[in-house]
């Protein structure tokens, strides 16, 4: 017989129960009200720290934080962005993690907070956010994420819905329930309520019978829609109204659209290969009575057809022979293609080749930037605009990381459009394809919802150039009166046929009842609603916006934002923890999908100069905002001289390793730096640092390390600070600090070990007769480029460089950065020197190796001794080990890694990848 499963012991995760967790959602009228509730115990004997680690749609404004710990509770604070930057920046100094709210997903942010409470202490985390549902493919969806990362005694997620018009249908699914799940999930709707619940058991939360850990990790959806017996609906409460139009039965609309297309290099690979397979596909679905064109851009424009196209099936099957020769090569004239799909549209319009009654639409899909032609993104966003004139809707698609996602959202919103991410993954091609089936079905044209302008003083967005199937329209306003209790309202648009023209009203009668229902479930949620679109539409026009007119944008949206309490770009929200607490404050932000990867008050990079990964030696040239790229290939085993200072008496060297066992897919083995040396012969002092272990030698005494521990020591003239796993800083007397990062790969990889890479800082504090492979560039540099072509990899360019008198051909290519974001790390452009570097560096690279022993005299490899080294207290000079790195020195680590020091120090469990992919 198998022993019983504790069942209360698989409950505790490093000391803590979560023992209740709910997410309690009202919804009325679309507006939904989410209250995330999360009660922990600490079942240890000592202090722990518990997290609140919840993901919440981007599309949401958190409305308010708390945290009760034993009966006390720490409020959220919402206050304007730059009175809460001083405490930003305060908590920054002290090296706290004060950043709480970052982007995580293509439809969430990440919201997280810590806490230390006493052993046998409880905590309740509450957060409360908002959102405005909208409406898509015939359907409202809320976006629920859970992911308790453990078993809770008590998980439960309720939904109540309340709507009006009352519930046509109400369903519920979640990409984590099993068959066994499903019937946990609890469905009712009658009239105009609705309700949804999720209470597994914890058993059935179990991934199986005798498993501690929890199935419940994914995304839980809900979906509803309402009855429709006319085309709109009015809501009037306390003041305020929203007006819902979505009409139904109405013959579609005519569309005439064009697809503009980067094929420049770098969508070279499986980015051109999704892109052709998403277009075949919208292909099949284009009406005959369409008319469509495409047009490729590069270093130069092709077309598919001079002119717009009707979408018979023979022009669809000649397309399609067009769409399968696509291939990418060359650089990106982003201007060219569209203003060449433009001079299209208008061609067509002007010799009415289209149906007046008919939807003209442009979808423009890029990876890159513009940088051939015109290039200037301003200069694009005029002429583009110029050339529109109002008549056109452009979408502008960003695929990837590399687009510039604020000047594709300027050009969109310029021209009545939107841009829209398309995440470089596996389904790239469906989240391509997804987007067109959004606009693919136009129904009217040219909307208008017109109120009484002596009866309305606030309206959100009145007017829309396009209205799709399975979308709706949402305006709200507030009353002059605010005991205003009936509104009548002329609408039109232009169909397929003819014009769409009627009035709608909203009686005193009605309205009365209205607010008795709606009462139960969520008050003055009209006014919230009307609150939040119109936030959400005046950071819209604050995009585009420039001087005065952005400042008063700017003064609106941050007034409203500070009064109903919603976390937007413009706000904060501060977190206040108990004083006991290490990290005392944190800062909750509102990330924008413009720089989704970064906080706001990230500073601006410092230049460095390092060398990390295979290896990869990446040389700052500051007054060019630019760098310089190289790597070193030689054997496992070899020792390179990589900084040699004859007068302050620094030396740095470094040993080579590589991979287990030989990779015969490869045509160069992969080297890294698996060991390195760094001495100063003033000091009488030398460090030695491997993957494994730490020594620093002082004078005659040796005290070892391993990257388990976490110290900082300090000497006359010197600070060694160890943080544990991640990394150790090691500064100077002169001034100059150098940063040994620690890369751990996974142990059991059959190929990868774990490398060191080595970064300075303030390398100016050396005197300029430093040398060595890192040491000769601390001195200003400077090189031209000329002659930018193709070069053999069509996704980077070649060009000359002239440097050192030298006329070398260099490659355009990319590093990864992991200072900002250390998960994925951001691509930092520099030109790519071949052959060891040759001609760029002094002489060739084999003069860099050294004959013994990381040429430092007597510093020995002695593992075993290192390994064995105490790392208790020893009487040479040293000031006392401490758990953590003083705050005199923080400025070392966030000057190179940025602010966010505890995030930040995250390290990539990968090796870095290859320079040029």
């Amino acid at each position: 017989m198998s022993p019983k499963r504790n069942a209360d012991n698989d409950l505790v995760v490093n000391g803590i129960e979560i023992y209740s967790m709910k997410i309690d959602s009202k919804v009325t009228s679309r507006f939904a009200h989410n209250v995330i509730t999360s009660r922990a115990v600490n079942r240890g004997n000592v202090s722990k720290e518990v997290f609140f680690d919840v993901e919440l749609p981007k599309t949401a404004f958190i409305t308010n934080f708390s945290m009760t710990i034993d009966g006390v509770t720490y409020p959220g604070t919402i206050k304007e962005k730059e009175a809460a930057k001083k405490q930003y920046e305060k908590a920054v100094s002290r090296g706290q993690t004060a950043g709480l709210v970052k982007a995580s997903g293509r439809k969430t942010e990440k919201f997280t907070v810590s806490v230390n409470i006493k052993a046998a202490s409880k905590v309740t985390f509450e957060l409360t956010y908002e959102e405005l549902l909208k409406r898509q493919f015939g359907k409202y969806e809320m976006f629920i994420k859970v992911k308790p990362k453990q078993l809770v005694k008590d998980f439960e997620i309720e939904v109540d819905i309340f709507e009006p018009q009352g519930i046509a249908e109400l369903e519920a699914e979640g990409t984590f329930i099993t068959n066994e799940l499903q019937n946990t999930i609890k469905k009712t709707f009658s009239g105009k309520k609705g309700h949804i619940s999720f209470k597994p058991t914890l058993d059935q939360q179990r991934t199986c019978a005798n498993c501690a850990q929890s199935v419940l990790d994914g995304d839980f959806t809900v979906r509803y829609d309402v009855k429709r017996t006319t085309p709109d609906n009015l809501q009037i409460v306390n003041g305020y109204f929203v007006h819902f139009f979505a009409p139904t039965n109405l013959p579609k609309l005519s569309k005439n659209i064009i697809f503009v297309l980067d094929t420049s290099g770098s969508m070279s690979g499986r980015e051109i290969e999704q892109t052709k397979e998403a277009l075949l596909k919208i292909l099949d679905d284009i009406k005959e009575d369409d008319f469509f064109n495409i047009i490729l851009f590069d270093s130069e424009i092709s077309i598919w057809k001079e002119t717009l196209i009707k979408a018979t099936p023979e022009n669809l099957d000649e397309a399609r022979k067009f769409v399968r020769h696509i291939s990418a090569q060359g650089l990106t004239n982003l201007h060219g293609g569209l203003m060449r799909g433009i001079d299209i549209l208008n061609a067509a319009h002007e010799e009415n080749l289209v149906p007046k009654r008919s939807a003209s639409i442009i979808i423009m899909l890029t990876d890159g930037q513009p940088n051939v032609g015109v290039s200037d993104t301003h200069e694009i966003e005029k002429a583009v605009k110029a050339a529109i004139d109002g008549r056109y809707t452009l979408y502008n698609l960003g695929f990837g990381s590399g687009v510039d996602y604020g000047f594709l959202e300027r050009m969109a919103l310029d021209n009545k459009g939107l841009a829209r991410r398309i995440y470089p993954d596996s389904d790239a091609a469906l989240q391509l394809q997804g987007f067109y089936d959004e606009v693919a079905n136009p129904m009217l044209l040219d909307v208008e919802l017109n109120y009484p302008e002596n009866e309305i003083s606030d309206l959100t967005t009145n007017s829309f150039k396009h209205f799709y199937d399975g979308s709706e329209i949402v305006v709200a306003g507030r009353f002059i009166d605010s005991n205003q209790n009936h509104l009548s309202v002329d609408v039109r648009g232009e169909g397929a046929n003819d014009a769409l023209l009627y009035t709608t009203q909203q009686g005193a009668e009605q309205t009365a009842q209205a607010f008795q229902e709606q009462q139960y479930i969520f008050g003055e949620y009209i006014e919230r609603l009307w609150a939040y679109l119109t936030i959400e539409q005046l950071l819209e026009k604050r995009i585009t916006a420039t001087g005065e007119e952005k400042e008063n944008l700017t003064a609106q949206a941050l007034a409203l934002s500070l009064m109903y309490k919603f976390v937007t770009p413009l706000t904060s929200m501060v977190v206040t923890k108990p004083e006991e607490d290490d990290n005392e404050e944190g800062i909750a932000d509102k990330p924008t999908e413009a720089s989704p990867l970064y906080h706001t008050y990230v500073p601006q990079p410092t230049w460095y100069t390092s060398v990390d990964g295979d290896p990869h030696f990446i040389i700052s040239v500051p007054q060019k905002k630019d760098a310089i790229c190289f790597n070193i290939n030689e054997n496992p085993g070899m020792i390179l001289n990589l900084i040699n200072d004859p007068v302050t008496g620094i030396t740095v060297n470094g040993e080579l390793i590589g991979d287990k066992r030989v990779n015969n897919d490869a045509k160069i083995q992969n080297s890294y730096f698996g060991k390195l040396g760094i001495a100063n012969k003033h000091l009488d002092v030398k460090l030695t640092v491997t993957p494994e272990t730490i020594t620093i030698q002082n004078g005659d005494e040796k005290t070892g390390f391993t990257w388990l521990d976490s110290v900082t020591l300090q000497q006359e003239g010197l600070t060694l600070i160890i943080n544990r796993k991640k990394n150790l800083v090691l500064s100077m007397g002169s001034g100059v600090s150098f940063v040994v990062v620690l890369h751990q790969v996974w142990k059991k990889h059959p190929l990868h070990q774990d490398f060191l890479g080595l970064y300075t800082l303030k390398s100016d504090k050396l005197s300029e007769q430093t040398h060595g492979l890192l040491g000769q560039f601390f001195r200003p540099i400077d090189f031209t480029i000329l002659e930018v072509h193709p070069g053999s990899d069509p996704k980077k360019p070649d060009a000359t460089m002239i440097i050192k008198n030298n006329e070398l051909t260099v490659t355009r290519g990319w590093q990864k950065d992991y200072r900002r974001d250390p998960k994925h790390g951001v691509d930092i452009p520099c030109w790519f020197v071949h052959d060891n570097g040759a001609g760029l560096i002094d002489g060739v690279h084999t003069d860099y190796i050294e004959a013994n022993a990381l040429g430092l005299e007597d510093v020995h490899m002695d593992l075993a001794a290192e390994e064995s080294a105490s790392v208790s207290q020893r009487e040479h000079g040293w000031a006392k080990a401490t758990a953590a790195p003083c705050p005199a020195h923080l400025e070392v680590l966030d000057e190179l890694l940025g602010p966010d020091l505890e995030e930040q120090l995250v390290l990539p469990q990968l090796p870095l990848q290859q320079l040029l992919v």
